[in-house]
């Protein structure tokens, strides 16, 4: 991953390094899942949350950059919804379940307060 950090631009926010991280983690944790409805849908939403980060980033205004962190926000809850699904029809073991949960609980958190900066910022 030190590969993708800059000091410019939105790839120095822990928020989307950590976002990226928990994308590639997941992705490695289903790539033999044979659930390939769920496994695309929280691919999808796993790949959103950095995604967005960057995006609202790069817009290059304050509003548009809140926006797209709630979107990223709502990427996560999403997320952590699927892996209360995936833990429950044994796509993903208990544990792992768990730690991605925990995981979207943190990015959302960071997200949260980097909204409350944003929206100080104005």
């Amino acid at each position: 991953m030190d590969h993708l950090q800059s000091d410019k631009g939105f790839e120095k926010l822990l928020v989307w390094r950590e976002g990226v991280s928990m994308a590639i983690e997941l992705y490695k944790k289903l790539e033999s899942c044979k659930d390939f409805g769920l496994r695309n849908q929280m691919q999808r939403s796993a790949v959103s949350i950095p995604s967005n980060i960057a995006e609202g980033y790069d817009r290059g205004s304050n509003k548009d950059f809140i926006r797209f962190l709630r979107i990223a926000r709502g990427s996560c809850a999403e997320l952590r919804t699927q892996c209360y699904i995936a833990k429950n029809v044994s796509v993903l073991e208990l544990e792992d379940a768990t730690q991605f949960i925990e995981k979207t609980r943190r990015i959302s958190r960071k997200i949260s307060r980097l909204i409350k900066v944003r929206k100080d910022f104005n």
